[in-house]
């Protein structure tokens, strides 16, 4: 059973944080685009799909966290070191996502996409939402954060200080 589990988390892991950190990375290159040309509506449907994927793929990260417990579970090692410390990072990397990335995508979108626009309604009605000039680099700066995050949970996945498989 373990190796199924192990391999539905991997799955998932591949499928769902893959592509949250891309479309994370992107955006705020995408953003620093859609300011340079405001009447350029490609890019803000950029952002919207990025935003999106962002959005959906983050929550199907659940998936890659109950595979990992069902694996952990299964191989006897819930009270690893190395394990303990990937879940603090797996969790400090979902807020990070939730609190920091997210909402900033969102404020962002809204504030390109005008204040007419569906994302404008959403993010507080018909007021214009305005940027700063550091907003894009601030979001680059979280994303970033996150995908080391994600990266530094990966390498203690693969590493698993202690382990017997001679890695």
């Amino acid at each position: 059973m373990s190796k199924l589990f192990l391999t539905l988390h991997v799955l998932a892991a591949i499928v769902a944080v893959g592509p949250v950190t891309v479309a994370a990375s992107m955006f705020p290159k995408v953003l620093r685009e859609a300011q340079a040309a405001p009447d350029d509506p490609r890019p803000v449907t950029t952002l919207r799909t990025l935003h999106r994927i962002s959005r959906v793929y983050g929550g199907l990260g659940i998936a890659v966290v109950a595979f990992g417990f069902a694996t952990a579970s299964s191989m006897d090692v819930l009270g690893s070191p190395w394990l303990i410390t990937s879940i603090g990072l797996t969790f400090l990397a979902a807020l990070i996502l939730l609190l920091l990335v997210l909402p900033r995508q969102e404020t962002a979108l809204a504030a390109v996409a005008g204040p007419e626009s569906d994302t404008a309604q959403e993010a507080g009605g018909a007021v214009a939402v305005r940027l700063d000039a550091r907003a894009g680099a601030r979001l680059a700066m979280v994303t970033g954060v996150f995908n080391v995050l994600w990266a530094t949970v990966t390498i203690l996945m693969i590493v698993r200080p202690g382990s017997t498989t001679g890695a």
